[in-house]
């Protein structure tokens, strides 16, 4: 197994394996639902794995972290993420100027409440990967460390961009004012992603990370993303794209790791 492969998810137990093999079975199924039960299927099948997603790496946060600081962490990223989204899609700060159509319900302020779950959905992962780059051991309070590991951190989550964002558009879950740059999305929203992810996790300071597992997450939405846009979406160039953005950072986090003599 792929995953088995990279050194820093080999200690994976069978909770964790189990929730892994969940959160793929939640995912697969997309392309056979849409086929079958056509656009609000997958709407719905868009949803569930969000919501499941989210819940995984909520639920991997927990089997680490005391509940006050696991509750504080989910509620910052669930409280800034939406306000990232609705600033964005009123103002254009810091994403550029795009809107929400109104395939994903419900929402609150024109922002769909699946978008602040994406956001916890895959933050945590790309804490894990940023964790790896960046190791706590030795490091104590040093604020260099924390910029280094956000700026870590905001490179993993921008990567997952490059799959998400071209695919949600043709989905058509929302639509850029101008659509230009990278397959129809402005270069500036991966800066906003960039600035999003940073300042929200300069606010966490995660420490203390269940890194092997969230690290799985990462590389099986590495994978399935890779595999479900070239295969059955009819995105290659995203899809490639994705593939070494993403595959960058995972082989950038295991040679660190390597590099580091860890366990």
């Amino acid at each position: 197994m792929f995953l088995r492969k990279l050194s820093f998810v080999g200690s994976l137990d069978r909770f964790s394996l189990f929730l892994l093999a969940l959160l793929a079975l939640t995912f697969i199924p997309l392309p056979i639902v849409q086929a079958a039960h056509g656009e609000a299927a997958l709407r719905f099948g868009v949803a569930a794995g969000v919501v499941v997603q989210a819940a995984v790496a909520t639920i991997f946060l927990a089997r680490a972290w005391p509940p006050r600081r696991l509750w504080v962490a989910v509620l910052t990223v669930l409280v800034l993420g939406w306000a990232a989204e609705y600033l964005g899609s009123r103002t254009g700060f810091p994403f550029g100027h795009y809107d929400y159509t109104d395939r994903l319900q419900p929402q609150l302020g024109g922002v769909p409440l699946l978008i602040p779950l994406a956001w916890l959905m895959m933050l945590p992962s790309s804490w894990a990967v940023a964790a790896l780059i960046v190791p706590e051991a030795g490091s104590g309070r040093a604020v260099k460390r924390w910029f280094a590991f956000a700026l870590a951190a905001s490179l993993a989550m921008t990567a997952w961009d490059l799959f998400l964002d071209p695919q949600m558009v043709a989905w058509g879950f929302w639509v850029w004012e101008n659509p230009s740059g990278y397959f129809g999305i402005p270069w500036v929203n991966f800066l906003g992603w960039m600035l999003v992810t940073f300042v929200i996790t300069l606010i966490v300071r995660p420490r203390r990370l269940p890194v092997a597992p969230l690290a799985a997450v990462y590389a099986l939405t590495w994978l399935l993303e890779f595999v479900g846009q070239l295969l059955f979406w009819n995105l290659p160039g995203p899809a490639v794209c994705g593939f070494l953005g993403m595959g960058a950072m995972l082989l950038w986090a295991g040679w660190s790791h390597r590099r580091q003599g860890s366990p």
